[in-house]
């Protein structure tokens, strides 16, 4: 054989085995890249059930609390009631035991109320906001201020600086 057909014998033995050993080379990296694919396919999946999970259980919690929101307002209550009971039944009270009774009663639930962060407001002499009262009469006092509360018929409340109750109050109008 003469040179230059052994060089090229040469050259395409050489590519022949280069190729031979691209090949399984591919293989490898296809192989590698579908395991990375799989693995993540895997995590995507758990993931996305384990989320799943998650708002379910959130859904349900959620649920429940608005379902039994009222309660601790009920248990809060229940003395209360509790004492009213005990005034109505009592026979041999005189009217100052039973005013006295009422008193602390009245300061029970003013006490309930702030530990549920109920706040009253609308107090005679404070200026008249139309957001937060309700005028219900209007009258003339030379005394005051033009548009300050001179009576409150219902106190104000709010419930975390929620209006819950407008005030129903009388306004000085000159």
């Amino acid at each position: 054989m003469s040179k230059s057909k052994e060089k090229i014998t040469k050259k395409t033995s050489n590519t022949k085995r280069s190729k031979n050993t691209s090949k399984p080379k591919r293989k490898d990296a296809n192989k590698d890249a579908n395991k990375q694919l799989n693995e993540l396919q895997d995590k995507h999946l758990r993931l996305k059930a384990e989320f799943e999970n998650f708002r379910r259980r959130k859904a349900d919690e959620v649920s429940k609390l608005l379902q039994f929101e009222g309660e601790n307002v009920i248990k809060g209550f229940l003395p209360i009631l509790d004492d009213l009971e005990r005034m109505v039944g009592s026979t041999n009270s005189s009217d100052e035991s039973l005013s006295e009774g009422i008193e602390l009663v009245k300061n029970k639930i003013s006490k309930f109320f702030e530990g549920m962060n109920v706040e009253p407001f609308g107090q005679k002499g404070d200026e008249m906001d139309p957001v937060i009262h309700d005028a219900m009469l209007t009258q003339a006092n030379e005394d005051e201020e033009n548009d300050v509360i001179l009576e409150v018929f219902e106190k104000g409340y709010t419930y975390r600086d929620k209006v819950i109750r407008h005030a129903k109050v009388i306004v000085n109008k000159k």
